[in-house]
């Protein structure tokens, strides 16, 4: 990557990523269109694992942001280019929105793991972890509205300095050519 004239906001990892609501409403307005419960434990067991893909996948992205901040953080007071959040006015409730749905979801989806499959669904204290160091991620930079250098980025006092930044550039540079956010995972204690 080349940063003589800035850091990308987004470093390519948006056209990967599947939105996360829009596609858990999707599923289950499919799963309640039937009336039979063995229909719609059917349909619940064809998607759990894309549910389950899901939820890995978008945490991974979280966790990819914070990564790509911490990194680009670290290139002293560089431009940040193509934020379309700046210059926007903060809301709270809207930049919590998502990582706020998810939270809540997964509660939800281990009921629904039990109600329809009997079985138990948990997520690890690692994505907990990352989900509640987004959201306070979020709320510190004020939904990036502020964020027009790599100075203004703020980092929760969570995170660890990073000590091998070149290692997050390389996981970056290979996720945002294959897709696969769950790359970022083997860098969680790097940061948290």
């Amino acid at each position: 990557m080349n940063f003589s004239g800035g850091a990308q906001f987004d470093p390519g990892f948006i056209r990967h990523l599947t939105a996360f609501v829009p596609t858990i409403e999707y599923m289950y307005s499919t799963i309640e269109r039937f009336k039979n419960f063995g229909q719609k434990k059917l349909q619940f067991k064809m998607f759990y694992p894309k549910i389950q893909a899901l939820l890995s996948n978008y945490i991974g992205f979280y966790l990819g942001c914070m990564l790509w901040a911490a990194y680009i953080k670290g290139l002293d007071n560089k431009p940040v280019l193509n934020n379309l959040c700046f210059g926007g006015e903060y809301s709270e409730a809207e930049s919590l929105e998502e990582v706020n749905f998810v939270i809540e979801y997964i509660d939800k989806f281990a009921k629904d793991v039990k109600y329809y499959l009997g079985q138990n669904f948990s997520i690890d204290s690692s994505s907990k972890n990352i989900l509640a160091a987004y959201a306070e991620f979020l709320k510190l930079n004020r939904g990036f509205t502020q964020v027009q250098t790599t100075n203004d980025l703020l980092l929760p006092d969570s995170f660890k300095p990073l000590h091998e930044p070149e290692a997050v550039l390389a996981v970056v540079e290979k996720v945002t050519e294959t897709g696969d956010f769950t790359q970022f995972y083997k860098l969680y204690e790097k940061l948290l």
